[in-house]
């Protein structure tokens, strides 16, 4: 007994120098079932064990998107300058077309995180190559059939009822992100194939490299070569190839890839049919939630009085996004312990991330909401002058603030679907949740009982509550011994095609 202190103090200290790509130990598995401990000694040293592997994992990640964000933002604020057509064209093309393309893609690409996280938690390296380049050629035939919405955007955003002038301006932007479909094809199942194996660092680098190319370009397209919408739509794409191909480079010269990467193979194309029923799962899941906040900002179009509400909508919903990106980091992050975990046979371990990963995330989020709050009179003034509009947004800060906190939790237990491979029933959870409860409720409120935008933004408040109540109880309930059975029958699936990969 005596020496069990310096055999947990070791773990930790390994768990904190422990460098990324390295294997799936067992030492947190071992500590949570040493009968030799005390249950507090135990749950102390495992959960000490687990923040450090948890946020060595979220904040690059947190990091990653956030920066993809801004190189994304920063074509909206160069194409700003050239005018209010313009600045309204790349925002109707990033809204209405490009946002639905990165969707899918992402949605896709989540498949990725499930298999890839479990293979490598099991020692199943070379699968791992496998996956990749499965995904890689499922996005790329399903981008095929979104160009055609790229090619047809002009006619398609008329008959949505936008002005023709609008429309053309917003086409020839749209025209220059075509490579970017065929981009998104191929990151995010890298992207995904890295985060599997705790590789998020040099993704952090490269979007910081891709920041300041993306920067530079933009301003001499936009500034100097006088390119206009076209131009600047066209150095975002290349931006978003810089970096795929720094990312593939990565993987092809870094020693913690030589097991996992072993090149390209004929086998990628067997089993793409299983392959696809979960990357499909995975793109209705997330899809389902992006164009649920779309869909009630255009509502809030339609109520009277529609600038204000559409403002101070705005406003909170560009606040929410941001602090969403923290929850979308602890997303990554518990997918990937999650997966690593089943995959290596550690249902407690699974357990134990879980858990400490909704509670790391909850607390910052209850910290965000906080903020907003306090600053419910001032945060509307970051984006423009009136107290008319920073009146509606404190009235809104109450909602801000419980969307922010909920946001603290269901991202993360999304991350544990994927992690688990859910994908499929928490797809019919967003249907049911927010489709069903949160838009019909929103409208109801919003126009009927004529509580406007607070009626709106009730109506997602309570789909989203329910969506989190019922993938919280169905992680409660779940039986971690038989997910790490699960995950053991889906790697062995392409053993024997007749099994699928997407358990029930």
């Amino acid at each position: 007994m005596g020496s069990q202190p310096n055999v947990i103090d070791q773990a930790m200290i390994r768990s904190f120098r422990s460098s990324q790509g390295e294997p799936v130990s067992d030492e947190l598995e071992w500590i949570l079932n040493d009968p030799k401990l005390t249950l507090y000694r135990r749950l102390k040293a495992a959960t000490w064990i687990e923040l450090i592997l948890l946020f060595k994992l979220a904040a690059p990640a947190i990091i990653v998107y956030l920066l993809n964000n801004v190189v994304s933002m920063s074509t909206q604020i160069f194409c700003g300058h050239l005018g209010n057509l313009e600045l309204a064209a790349v925002s109707l093309g990033n809204t209405g077309i490009q946002v639905f393309a990165y969707g899918v893609m992402l949605g896709m690409g989540s498949a990725v995180e499930t298999l890839c996280g479990q293979a490598y938690g099991a020692k199943k390296y070379d699968m791992l190559g496998l996956y990749l380049q499965r995904s890689t050629i499922l996005l790329i035939l399903t981008a095929l059939p979104l160009t055609l919405i790229y090619v047809f955007s002009k006619p398609i955003l008329i008959l949505l009822g936008e002005s023709t002038e609008i429309s053309s301006a917003a086409a020839l932007f749209v025209y220059g992100l075509i490579p970017q479909i065929f981009a998104y094809a191929t990151n995010f199942p890298i992207q995904k194939f890295l985060q599997s194996q705790s590789i998020v660092n040099p993704s952090a680098y490269i979007s910081l490299a891709a920041l300041v190319f993306h920067l530079v370009f933009s301003w001499l397209a936009v500034f100097v070569w006088g390119w206009g919408l076209f131009g600047a739509a066209l150095v975002l794409s290349l931006s978003w190839w810089f970096i795929v191909v720094a990312q593939f480079v990565y993987i092809l010269v870094s020693p913690r890839c030589k097991h996992t990467w072993k090149g390209f193979s004929v086998d990628a194309f067997s089993g793409l049919g299983s392959f696809f029923k979960l990357s499909a799962a995975s793109a209705v899941m997330l899809c389902l939630e992006t164009w649920y906040v779309q869909i009630l900002v255009l509502i809030a179009g339609l109520l009277p009085n529609a600038e204000i509400a559409l403002d101070s909508l705005s406003i909170c919903v560009t606040i929410q996004g941001w602090v969403y990106m923290i929850s979308v980091g602890f997303n990554a992050a518990a997918s990937v312990r999650v997966s690593n975990e089943l995959g290596a046979g550690h249902p407690k371990s699974a357990s134990l991330s879980v858990v400490v990963v909704t509670l790391s995330s909850l607390i910052l989020a209850v910290i965000a909401a906080i903020a907003v709050l306090v600053f419910r009179y001032d945060i509307s003034y970051v984006f423009t002058e009136g107290e008319t509009v920073s009146n509606a947004v404190a009235d809104l800060a109450p909602f801000l603030a419980l969307t922010l906190i909920l946001n603290g939790v269901q991202p993360v237990l999304s991350g544990v679907a994927v992690g688990c491979g859910w994908q499929a029933f928490v797809a019919y959870v967003n249907v049911g949740c927010y489709y069903f409860v949160g838009v019909p409720v929103g409208a109801l409120l919003g126009f009927t009982f004529h509580l406007g935008a607070k009626g709106i933004w009730s109506g997602m408040l309570g789909g989203t509550f329910l969506q989190t109540l019922i993938l919280l109880w169905v992680t409660y309930r779940a039986d971690w011994d038989k997910e790490v059975e699960n995950a053991k029958s889906r790697l062995e699936a392409w053993d024997d095609k007749k099994e699928p990969l997407l358990l029930d």
